[in-house]
């Protein structure tokens, strides 16, 4: 294990390999900051002239010359320390967005169980806030290093004796400065509010994605989902651009008026000492603890946080992308499956789980064929339905498409040839089109997008909205019912036509219109497909072409519905017990 200034080190080195795409804008910022440091021994040779021929009142000319060259001097310090913050600004918000767009790349890559053993929450705050924590040690740090240490070196004891006449007529200055720091406080404000809301939406989209990864795996939406964030992203970044430009001009403005109040006191002070009631010493004195301490010492004492924070937001920031991505060692692609599948001897169990969620499960299914799994809770029936569609690898066995063992199927070729339609339906806020023509099908045409609507039986309600098919829906459908929202998500599995459907307990939660108007659309969508149904109500399939019930991983039962009722089994006793009230 490496120690841990090593690994701050790494971390440090790492981060600023991002920074390297930017490098002309952040070596423009170091020149800069270093101009503008080297600005600070200006002053004193200003002042060491000004002792030299000013004070002896022999130059006329010096009460004008030498507050001129003061503020003159600022405002050239002003110029390049703007020049500095906003170069090193842009180079930083560039980092956040390439950082960002790495980490949701990532999480478009990542495995199913990643995101079991993850919260959302977590997630999101990584993304959205751990990376923005990041340019604390990027950026801040170097510019503390850089300007400040050369400012401060030398300057420690020059606070002891301060005129505090002069203090007051600087004092005078405090409402202009309080002026500008009000306006600028508007802007800042206004464009802060753009940027929480821009924060919002990159929240918004990567709490959808994270909720919805199976969604848009198996709907081929990763690039679509790319879009939406990397929109967001920009968004942010031009609002946080804003910002800095309001609060960047602050301290250069305060900075030339605090330069005005200091030449008017250079001229008192010229006028004083004629009249022998300042000297030399103090005025000197309160120049320079005016200008060159302070400030610049405060940052250098405060640098060591920042730092802090911002290696341990890098740290969560590489952990994320670091993570190993979906494995995807398959060579095979297979253009439209036949949809013929075979479960041969599978095998799965949870590495913190002792007992095995299926053992040994054989299963046979032929193109075309309506094959449904129903048990109690904890059988294995999502489970086989996650294997098929590659969620999780088996820990024994396989599982055959068209013949093909699917772990060496390319993923995204296997997935083209399944649609998912599940009880828990998942939904985009975006218009009712777009979450029908989702991921792979958002290039479909609007005939296209209106027939599947029509299969599906949605299309009468979908026309009765304000906006028909260009209607925002709300989060997660959230303005739709139930029934409306199964509908669209079937409307989405016709518009892929995918040979391979699973239907995951798609109409268990619906009363009895809504489970009416959904099993009709699900009888239009299942022609023609290999369907595996895991049901929980049993009356949805009885006219499926077999009926598989299963107990504790293994296959207890097997045949149609009729065949299965004059048994007398296990699908007779959880039939029964349904029709007498026991669901």
């Amino acid at each position: 294990m490496t120690s841990p200034q090593v690994s701050s080190r790494a971390l440090y080195v790492r981060l600023l390999g991002y920074v390297r795409p930017y490098w002309i804008a952040f070596a423009v910022s170091i020149v800069c900051m270093a101009l503008t440091a080297a600005a600070e021994p200006a002053f004193p040779a200003i002042m060491k002239a000004l002792l030299d021929g000013g004070f002896n009142g022999q130059d006329p000319d010096a009460i004008w010359f030498y507050p001129l060259a003061i503020v003159l001097l600022f405002v050239v310090r002003g110029i390049f320390g703007f020049i500095a913050d906003y170069a090193f600004a842009w180079a930083a918000n560039n980092v956040v967005l390439d950082l960002r767009r790495a980490m949701f790349g990532r999480l478009l890559a990542l495995p199913t169980r990643f995101f079991d053993n993850q919260s959302s929450g977590a997630l999101i705050s990584k993304v959205a806030y751990d990376v923005q924590g990041v340019t604390q040690a990027a950026t801040n740090v170097i510019t503390v290093f850089v300007r400040d240490s050369l400012t401060v070196l030398g300057l420690m004891a020059w606070l002891l004796w301060l005129n505090w006449t002069l203090t007051l007529i600087v004092l005078g200055m405090l409402p202009l400065i309080a002026l500008i720091v009000r306006l600028s406080s508007r802007r800042i404000r206004e464009s802060a509010r753009g940027a929480q809301t821009a924060m919002g939406s990159i929240a918004h989209t990567l709490e959808e994605t994270i909720e919805a990864h199976k969604v848009v795996k198996i709907f081929g939406g990763q690039d679509y989902e790319m879009g939406r964030f990397e929109a967001a992203c920009r968004k942010q970044r031009r609002q946080n651009m804003r910002n800095i430009v309001a609060a960047s001009l602050v301290s250069p403005m305060t900075q030339v008026l605090t330069a005005m109040s200091l030449g008017i006191v250079i001229a008192i002070a010229l006028n004083d000492s004629a009249a022998q009631r300042t000297t030399v010493g103090g005025f000197m004195g309160f120049v320079t603890a005016m200008l060159m301490l302070l400030a610049p010492l405060k940052r250098l004492t405060d640098v060591n946080a920042p730092l802090q924070r911002g290696l341990a937001a890098a740290e969560s920031v590489f952990q994320l992308i670091d993570q190993d991505a979906e494995r995807d060692a398959g060579t095979i692609e297979i253009a439209r499956a036949h949809g013929r599948i075979d479960f041969d001897q599978l095998g799965f169990g949870y590495p913190d789980r002792e007992q095995k969620v299926l053992q040994h499960f054989d299963l046979s299914i032929a193109p075309g064929e309506t094959v449904a799994l129903v048990g109690a809770s904890g059988s294995g029936k999502t489970t086989l339905a996650h294997l098929l569609a590659r969620f999780y690898a088996p820990t024994s066995g396989r599982i055959l498409l068209d013949g093909h063992d699917i772990q060496n199927v390319k993923l995204a070729s296997l997935r083209a040839n399944m649609a998912l339609v599940s009880q828990d339906v998942v939904l985009f806020n975006d218009s009712v089109a777009a979450n029908i023509a989702y991921g792979a099908m958002r290039g479909a045409s609007r005939e296209d997008i209106e027939a599947a609507a029509r299969a599906a039986q949605a299309f009468d309600f979908i026309q009765a909205m304000p906006e028909g098919f260009d209607t925002l829906i709300g989060e997660n459908g959230v303005k739709l019912s139930g029934g409306q929202r199964q509908r669209l998500a079937i409307a989405r599995a016709l518009l892929k036509n995918a040979p391979v459907l699973i239907l995951d307990e798609a109409t268990s939660a619906l009363d009895t219109e809504s489970e009416r108007q959904v099993q009709a659309a699900l009888e239009v969508l299942m022609k023609n497909r290999t369907t595996l149904v895991i049901a929980h109500r049993l009356s949805t399939i009885e006219r499926a072409d077999r009926i598989v019930v299963m107990d504790r991983g293994r296959i207890a039962e097997i045949g149609r519905h009729a065949d299965l009722l004059a048994a007398g089994g296990m699908y007779a006793n959880l039939y029964n017990s349904q029709l007498g009230g026991g669901e």
